[in-house]
């Protein structure tokens, strides 16, 4: 027998007087409208080519959906422990299928993070593990959801970015087909409230600065202030992003800066200790990963667009690592990367990834 979820109700939004980053916001509705495409894509142009993160609204998923994910994700948090360390993720093999522990990575020398997730990868036989019951009991809506990002989401994202780089029809989608092999997945996240000599300790760090393994990111309703953003400019502030009922905030991740050699910026973001009237609480989130599979070729994609701003001369071309193994090579390094040595960047295959002091 099922157990009924309880109704999610998300924290009330931050009083305190926060800096939002403004940001493009889409509606995907008029995806479907004549010339819709084209309508979006000049809009989104310059903010995925300056910023790397913009909203969507209308993406097809009504609230009460999103709503349940919220509280499918609140009852396995509320897991012992041990319980949830029983499906741990085989992270070493740069894998997140199952459960990240708390304080897995240092994010300050001798500090631990107050981060734990637990991902679920797409219904493929490859990904088939053990999941705690109230997920098994839950698996047909979570698949039903995860499956209306990967396709009927992220596609439509893909398609407009491939009219923002001038490249052939379904070159980005075909690299993230829901049944190829790639690592894309659910994810439900939580950033557990630290007391204030924690936050002193943590520099009110949760999570330093950084782009994004893979190729986009989602991350839906998060009332709870903590998240920011910096534009693509060495004097650029942090800014929040808020990201209110009915929004998705995405993010371009460095897949798409490969292939477009840097047209395509990464979204740089950290996440910090909420406003005075929400720090007493954990973060929940809810997002998803989309990650490139083995039919990606890692390589600049020719491109009209990128031929005019001189980005093919000097493209990456012709790496000699499937983008699969790339994704979970940056998976591992984030096991042995020092803290102590923040800004000394991460180089694979000719691609570097800078690592943020703050």
């Amino acid at each position: 027998m099922v157990k009924p979820l309880e109704t999610y109700v998300h924290p009330p939004e931050t009083k305190e007087d926060v800096k939002y980053a403004d940001l493009v916001t889409i509606d995907l509705s008029e995806y479907d409208t004549p010339g819709g495409p084209q309508r979006l894509a000049a809009q989104l142009k310059d903010a995925v080519h300056e910023v790397g993160f913009f909203y969507i609204k209308n993406f097809g998923l009504s609230q009460e959906q999103v709503n349940r994910q919220f509280a499918i994700a609140k009852e396995f948090f509320a897991l012992s422990e041990d319980q949830r360390r029983s499906f741990r993720a085989p992270l070493e093999e740069g894998i997140y299928n199952g459960y990240r522990p708390l304080g897995s990575i240092e994010i300050l020398p001798g500090l631990r993070d107050n981060i734990e997730f637990y991902q679920i990868m797409k219904s493929l036989p490859q990904f088939e593990r053990v999941h705690p019951e109230m997920i098994r009991q839950h698996y047909e809506e979570i698949m039903k959801f995860h499956r209306h990002v990967h396709e009927d989401i992220t596609h439509k994202i893909f398609r407009i970015l491939e009219i923002i780089l001038e490249i052939p029809a379904e070159t980005l989608v075909n690299g993230h087909l829901y049944d190829s092999n790639c690592d894309s997945g659910l994810r439900y996240m939580c950033y557990r409230a630290r007391n204030p000599e924690e936050n002193e300790k943590f520099k009110n760090l949760y999570s330093r600065g950084h782009t994004d393994n893979g190729t986009i990111t989602f991350v839906f309703q998060q009332p709870v202030a903590a998240l920011q953003v910096k534009k693509n400019d060495e004097d650029a502030e942090w800014e929040y992003c808020r990201i209110p009922e009915g929004t998705i905030s995405v993010n371009i991740a460095d897949m798409l800066s490969i292939v477009s050699n840097g047209y395509l910026k990464s979204g740089v973001h950290r996440v910090i200790c909420p406003p005075k009237d929400q720090v007493d609480k954990d973060r929940l989130g809810v997002l998803y990963f989309v990650r490139p599979s083995d039919k990606l070729p890692l390589r600049t994609i020719p491109s009209p667009l990128l031929e005019r701003e001189g980005l093919m001369k000097d493209g990456i071309n012709d790496l000699d690592i499937p983008a699969l193994e790339w994704t979970r090579a940056r998976v591992k390094k984030n096991w042995s990367r020092s803290p102590t040595d923040p800004d000394a960047g991460t180089t694979m295959a000719g691609f570097s990834v800078k690592h943020f002091r703050d």
